[in-house]
This record gives structure tokens, sequence and C-alpha cells, in this order.
């Protein structure tokens, strides 16, 4: 232990912090508690109990589905370029994945974004089909296979 006044600021802080929690949750337990009339035989009512705010938050495997869809963009990009007459094959993927994914507006327009953007930074810089822009796309190729199986045996989805 620690001599007398010798606590160290850690423990403080724990302490400060389980003496706060203590106290919410005595503050929370006692908004909950019935309240009864005894002048009345009528039904006790319940005291109002704030609800928590309940956050969505993005799935386990969202940073790989951006990703994926960065991925998408480029592959839209540099096969075309490169000749592969596969038109609007990526982008439909694209659109497939969010079908199947279901997201809500915010993370529907991430999705969307992160695709234009592994499109348009490729499109920057590649002007035509480069021995470089055609081994990006066989990487991208690579990759976007790759996620596409990590996700549902990873993730089950």
């Amino acid at each position: 232990m620690y001599p007398a006044g010798k606590m160290s600021k850690l423990s403080l802080i724990a302490i400060a912090a389980a003496m706060s929690l203590c106290a919410a949750t005595s503050n929370a337990h006692a908004q909950a508690v019935i309240k009864v009339d005894p002048s009345t035989k009528e039904k006790p009512e319940e005291a109002p109990v704030d609800k928590p705010e309940i956050r969505s938050l993005p799935p386990a495997y969202d940073e790989t589905m951006m990703r994926l869809a960065e991925i998408l963009g480029a592959l839209h990009y540099l096969r075309e370029l490169c000749g592969a007459k596969e038109g609007t094959l990526w982008r439909d993927e694209m659109q497939q994945l969010i079908e199947k994914e279901e997201p809500d507006e915010t993370r529907k327009a991430k999705l969307i974004s992160r695709f234009n953007r592994g499109f348009r930074s490729y499109q920057e810089i590649h002007r035509e089909c480069t021995d470089t822009a055609a081994e990006a796309a066989n990487r991208f190729l690579r990759q976007a296979t790759h996620l596409a199986a990590e996700i549902p045996g990873r993730y089950g989805q």
C-alpha cells in the first residue's frame, strides 16, 4: 500500500471515477423508484427515466469495405483505360455492394466517396495505359478478390 498521504495520481483518479459512477448509479436508481401516494389506492406511477441515446456504430469490417470501394473505383478507371472493354462492370459491382450492404445515408455517401476517390486519383495520374497502370489494375484485381473473400470469411457477412 501507500504511506499516509502518498497515493498516486492514478489511484486518486480511479477513486474519483468510482465515486462518480456510484453517485450516477444511485441517482439513476432513485429516478426509477415507483412513487406511491398513500392518500390514494390507485396504481402507482413510475417516475420518468431518461432513455440512453443509442448510436449506430459502423460494422467491424467498415474500413475493409471502404478500401474495397476505393479499389473498385480505381478498377473502373484503370481497366477501361487499358482496353478491358468491361463497360460499367466495376461501377455495377459497387452498386450491388451498396444494395446488399443496405447502409444508412451517411455510410452510403462515404462508400460512394471512396469509390470516386479511387477513380479520380488514378484518372489524375494515368492518361494512357502504361505498364505501371496495367500492373496497378492487376494488383487491384488481386486485392479486390482478397477483400471480397475476407469480409464474409472473417466477419460472417
